[in-house]
């Protein structure tokens, strides 16, 4: 049996780290051009360098997305860009468009590349086809049973596999999207996504007489092309069984505390299942910690078959479990402090959960005291990103999380 992969999202450097701190076996970015998150802060030509080395120096492998739909005018910047790939040492590329994977392969041939979900790979052929192109790893589209996946890899068994495993689901068919640009210009094939379909609509119907009426779930509105979110941590051995060697987690524009808690829950997961096979489903800790962080009601998707409830009519996106409390810095074992980074208000007397990848994961602490960095103390933490030191017996590391419950979540 191949080794699971763990693929995590890294919009920025500080994202990336994050990721392989909480356990990634893997990352895939975007650059400055040619990736479909033009509003994640992504990385420029020496970041991605800095990016490399750092992956690789913790056994860690990167990719880079260059997923757009390209147009004559892209393709001569589209070949420095792979050369300089292919120079600095990064794993793969993830392609989309035919012609931007004929040029990669001419003028980086020592260059992986991996097919993108957004070219709606549903057939074992059209998997065949793209390993008789070069392509090495095919990231499947979102449509997709189990029971296809499972036919695709019997079929093509030396081409990997990958699959989303957790995050926003997009309406449209594998992503292939008209309605950003409709609604607001931009183009959602070349980065732009505005995500038009998370926003709250009323319908409106012309009646025989000619008058409008408004057709709505509540009085809030219907939000009837709002996704729900995937969600497959209790089906890992049912994607391992179908040939899926890589489990990708959705999200290069979520924060850190949301990737910090999905990779964790999976790596947990995945760790288990090597342990106990199956019965690892048994453990309800890892759905818990899911509903920590934001999310919109879970879906399998297609996964199990065909699947006619897969939209989120509620709202947009519920309030998780947690709250992102603080970032940790260090921790001074001398004095019995951490110092941390404020990224929610909290005060003495308050009660905080760990998040880390350590032992120290879901250990409860009392603050008791903080201070600044002045030695002064302070009893009610409410300046955002003031470093603060918190007095606590555990030992906390550089990259743990801290976080209280939501008593607010509506």
């Amino acid at each position: 049996m191949k080794k699971i992969e763990l693929l995590a999202p890294a919009g920025n450097f500080s994202k990336l780290k994050t990721a392989i701190y909480f356990g990634a076996d893997a990352v895939y970015v975007g650059g400055k051009t040619f990736s479909l998150r033009a509003y994640a802060n992504n990385f420029t030509n020496e970041e991605l360098k800095t990016a490399t080395e750092y992956v690789h120096s913790k056994g860690k492998k990167i990719y880079v997305t260059v997923n757009i739909f390209a147009k004559n005018s892209d393709l001569v910047k589209a070949e420095e860009y792979f050369k300089y790939l292919e120079s600095i040492k990064v794993d793969a590329v993830i392609v989309t468009d035919a012609g931007l994977i004929s040029l990669c392969k001419k003028v980086a041939p020592t260059l992986e590349i991996h097919l993108s979900t957004q070219a709606n790979t549903t057939n074992k052929y059209t998997v065949d086809f793209w390993k008789s192109q070069g392509v090495s790893r095919i990231v499947l589209a979102r449509e997709l049973s189990l029971n296809e996946i499972k036919e695709i890899n019997e079929f093509a068994p030396s081409v990997e596999l990958e699959a989303f495993v957790h995050g926003a689901m997009c309406i449209s068919y594998s992503g292939r999207c008209l309605l950003s640009n409709y609604l607001n210009g931009r183009d959602s094939n070349r980065g732009e996504c505005v995500q038009a379909c998370r926003w709250n609509y009323s319908l409106r119907e012309k009646s025989k007489d000619g008058d409008w009426y408004d057709v709505e779930e509540d009085e809030r509105g219907t939000y009837i092309l709002n996704s729900k979110d995937l969600n497959m941590i209790d089906h890992i051995d049912d994607m391992v069984n179908a040939g899926v060697v890589s489990f990708k987690i959705e999200g290069r524009m979520k924060g850190e505390y949301y990737l910090a808690t999905v990779i964790n829950a999976y790596r947990r997961a995945i760790d288990e299942y090597y342990k106990l096979g199956s019965e690892y489903k048994n453990n309800p800790l890892f759905n818990v910690e899911l509903l920590k962080t934001f999310h919109r009601a879970f879906t399998k998707a297609y996964t199990l078959g065909e699947n006619t409830e897969t939209v989120n009519y509620g709202d947009s996106q519920s309030a998780g479990d947690g709250i992102f409390t603080a970032m940790v810095l260090g921790y001074d074992a001398e004095n019995k402090r951490a110092l941390v980074e404020m990224r929610n208000r909290f005060k003495v007397g308050d009660e905080l959960e760990v998040l880390s990848p350590n032992d120290t994961f879901n250990k409860m602490l009392t603050v008791t005291k903080i201070e600044n960095e002045n030695g002064e103390e302070v009893e009610d933490a409410k300046l955002v990103q003031q470093r603060l030191y918190l007095y606590t017996d555990i030992k906390l590391c550089e990259g743990d999380i801290l976080r209280r419950y939501n008593v607010n979540k509506n």
